[in-house]
């Protein structure tokens, strides 16, 4: 079998892209605004295909952990480990995160973050 073609990969991949992690090094909430300087793009060059891409989908622009993981087209799961990564490696700058709401506001923004994704 053609292994571009073989199903398992696509559920192997997510796993080994994080080496087995599913939960982030520190929370990183979905609307949270990520941005990549031109040092930490060079940098993130050395650090994985993955976390490169991440970081030139920031570059010039800020973006929000649901919208990374929308252009890369990773799991959201997955890009919420590599992001928690890069910030804590110092490859992405978390300029702000959203302060703690009630149950009510938390549904209302990812209903937005949502209608905005797929707009995309």
């Amino acid at each position: 079998m053609d292994p571009r073609r073989d199903p398992r990969g696509a559920l192997v991949r997510p796993y080994a892209v994080t080496r087995g992690r599913t939960e982030p090094l520190q929370d990183i909430a979905l609307e949270a605004v990520l941005v990549a300087s031109p040092t930490q793009i060079a940098e993130s060059r050395f650090a994985g295909h993955d976390k490169h891409r991440i970081a030139m989908v920031c570059e010039g622009r800020p973006e929000s952990l649901a919208e990374i993981a929308a252009y890369t087209r990773l799991p959201l799961g997955v890009a919420r480990v590599l992001v928690a990564d890069m910030v804590a490696d110092g490859l992405l700058t978390l300029q702000t995160a959203a302060p703690a709401t009630g149950f009510e506001e938390r549904m209302e923004m990812l209903g937005r973050v949502l209608s905005g994704l797929r707009e995309l």
